[in-house]
């Protein structure tokens, strides 16, 4: 019963997450109007928050490790385009350019992860190295292969209907693809011991290497993660739009990195939970889409995002500094 208590729920990671989304859900309900709630309001949101959840996840995972990786916002194009040249302009077979987007994450991943173990370059300045390169091999590919930078697709019916359509005329079918991944991460990092050697390797990586943790390895698993991660994305937006562009992806860098810091992951890394970036993400998707539903100009929405970020930083340190010094009373 101890455990339940409202003081040890509020030491958890996520504490400050799920706060601060029940305070902007409030606060758009009560300068807007109901029908943010709506179906049709929440799907503004539900589809942002999917997407970049998706996206949100592994990066919040590498930051908790304390790495990370920002060569995501050209994979996300990366995935469109690999789909859309494949399936769309040679008329590959759709499952044939599926697999050709999720193989070039894997492939770029592996990039990532190598550099970042067997170098001692920090993992920002390798990303950022790999993010320039893929965006430049996509343009230059892109144009030398098909002429143009926007390649149109046509998905199979099975493919539109797993990957691409619109449920209930409104929601898109990758939320659904976000909630299942949300809770197989869930399983392996809070039910098995791959949670605890992440969160060692962000506490100290030498004294988890020389504990016996695989940390070469993990990071090389959580760097495939978020790259196939964002090419699956970029994959899903393909056939959900039937097409695919060389541009777009960068915002997905900065609006992950907030998610995931609003979720209650901490920049020094070793601190934080997938719940915890759950809430983040719909946090920071509620704030994006939810200035439609007011009456203020849409200008101010920077703002907000950009307090709701330095709230949630306070809130999490608050929260962890609470964690570290707790200690539960003795038993008379």
């Amino acid at each position: 019963m101890n455990n339940l208590s409202f003081s040890n729920l509020l030491r958890r990671p996520e504490a400050g997450a799920f706060l601060g989304l029940v305070g902007v859900l409030v606060f758009f309900v009560v300068f807007g109007s109901t029908k943010f709630l709506e179906p049709a309001g929440a799907a503004s949101w539900l589809n942002v928050a999917a997407n970049l959840g998706i996206i949100a996840l592994p990066i919040g995972l590498l930051m908790i490790a304390g790495d990370l990786d920002i060569s995501i916002g050209a994979m996300i194009p990366a995935g469109s385009m690999t789909v859309a040249v494949l399936s769309g302009y040679y008329d590959l077979p759709i499952w044939v350019g599926m697999l050709g987007a999720l193989a070039f994450g894997l492939i770029v991943g592996l990039v990532n992860g190598y550099l970042v173990v067997h170098t001692a370059v920090p993992s920002l300045i390798v990303t950022l190295g790999t993010l320039f390169a893929v965006q430049g091999l996509m343009l230059g590919t892109s144009v030398l292969v098909t002429g143009t930078t926007s390649v149109a697709l046509t998905a199979d019916p099975w493919a539109k209907f797993l990957f691409g359509q619109f449920l209930a005329g409104s929601f898109q079918v990758i939320i659904l693809w976000w909630v299942a991944i949300t809770a197989i991460f869930i399983f392996f990092i809070h039910f098995s011991p791959y949670g605890n050697w992440i969160f060692a390797m962000g506490g100290d990586k030498v004294s988890a290497r020389n504990a016996g943790i695989p940390t070469t390895r993990l990071t090389m698993v959580l760097f495939v993660l978020s790259a196939m991660s964002a090419s699956f994305v970029g994959m899903c937006q393909a056939i959900l739009f039937n097409s695919a562009q060389v541009s777009g992806g960068m915002t997905f860098i900065f609006n992950s990195i907030i998610s995931v810091v609003v979720g209650g992951v901490l920049l020094t890394g070793g601190f934080g939970s997938v719940i915890g970036i759950f809430f983040g993400t719909i946090t920071f998707a509620v704030v994006n889409q939810g200035i439609y539903f007011t009456t203020f100009d849409r200008n101010w929405s920077s703002l907000i995002i950009g307090v709701m970020l330095l709230v949630a930083v306070l809130m999490n340190n608050t929260f962890r500094q609470m964690a570290l010094t707790y200690s539960p009373k003795k038993k008379k």
